[in-house]
């Protein structure tokens, strides 16, 4: 039997954790006060604003989750905040055990006046770093850009990722709501990073059907997909098992793409009914590469640990399947290859044999 505190103490892979809206409640109060901003809370109480937050984020719909990141973004809005959103970010995910990290955000919604796009990206990667060097955690960061906004700033956002490529940014991507906002639209952006041999990660599939995987994929050169729930409309089951698989679905699974899996958000949003009728596990019994992630820690109010925990109590999961996901993960990171193994054999496979041998000394 697989308990928390197992799941706390094995070493994790997060690859979709989106930087602002992940902010420590007390951080956004904090900040709230020093920049003079209101708050949607009569007074600023750390908790209350928490729970705010959660209720906002749990309303089935993906365009009604991402209001609260008004309130993240507001307070982001100078080289030292962000730096130290940053950090913590670095510091709250090393403390749940997770030995690398993917982080993401979109440096055009935190420009204004005096705040240009390089010095944000250049104050979220020196707090990662700062973070880093207190816990040991690796990281990358990924930048992204927005549907809904012009195609000429993707792929403004496009460079930046490029212009950063050594100094810890590690990939590209496009986010906001799917519906009326195809990825194609923003093309110029995808081909300059393919042109420059960069990563590509889309969410897709989400608020919207496989033609939105398909297009992330073959026309805009995902290599990783954001969520991708809905690739399950292009199958049949028979119980657990695939009985017919169509074109688009068979490619995801025999390319060995992966689906960046986020349990709590998806409830959330409305992509899945609940947990026990989200598709994780018929992608995972079918040998889809998968993996857990968190999407947003403070809007869904949840950690690596608590998606896995939720993993464990309703698809039956092992302590080797959550190796299996976690090596999943560390295979599908935007990290050279080298160090991609170096990670798996020195940190992950023994960190959970560790804790295998702890937890069963006579296994």
């Amino acid at each position: 039997m697989v308990t928390p505190d197992m799941i706390k103490r094995i070493p994790k892979v997060e690859l979709h954790d989106h930087l602002d809206g992940g902010l420590r409640p007390s951080t956004i109060v904090e900040l709230s006060k020093e920049f003079g901003l209101p708050l949607p809370l009569p007074v600023g109480d750390p908790s209350a604003l928490a729970d705010w937050l959660h209720r906002g984020a749990d309303r089935k719909s993906l365009s009604l989750y991402l209001e609260g990141f008004s309130i993240a973004c507001a307070v982001m809005r100078d080289r030292i905040a962000v730096e130290r959103v940053a950090r913590e970010a670095v510091e709250d995910l090393a403390a749940d055990g997770v030995a690398y990290a993917e982080l993401r955000f979109a440096p055009i919604l935190l420009a204004r006046d005096g705040f240009d796009l390089e010095s944000i990206v250049d104050a979220a990667l020196k707090g990662l770093e700062a973070g880093s060097r207190t816990t040991g955690m690796r990281y990358g960061l990924i930048l992204c850009a927005m549907r809904n906004m012009d195609p000429a700033l993707s792929l403004e956002t496009a460079e930046l990722a490029v212009a950063f490529r050594d100094r810890g940014v590690v990939g590209f991507d496009i986010a906001g709501d799917e519906n009326g906002h195809p990825p194609k639209r923003h093309l110029p952006a995808f081909q300059y990073i393919r042109d420059k041999n960069f990563n590509i990660t889309i969410h897709a599939g989400e608020a919207f059907g496989p033609e939105s995987i398909w297009q992330a994929l073959q026309t805009c050169g995902a290599h990783r997909i954001g969520h991708g729930t809905r690739i399950v409309e292009d199958m049949a089951f028979e119980g657990q098992k695939i009985s017919k698989i169509g074109s688009l679905a068979a490619y995801v699974r025999d390319r060995r793409i992966p689906l960046e899996c986020c349990l709590s958000s998806n409830v959330q949003t409305g992509a899945a009914k609940s947990f026990a009728e989200h598709p994780f596990s018929l992608l995972y019994r079918n040998d889809f590469r998968v993996c857990l992630c968190t999407d947003n820690r403070l809007m869904s109010d949840t950690r690596l640990s608590k998606e896995m925990a939720i993993a464990v109590e309703h698809f039956g999961l092992g302590l080797r399947d959550l190796e299996k996901l976690t090596i999943n993960a560390m295979k599908s990171a935007f990290m050279p290859y080298g160090e991609r193994v170096a990670l798996i054999f020195d940190v992950l496979k023994p960190g959970f044999a560790r804790v295998r041998a702890e937890s069963n000394p006579n296994d």
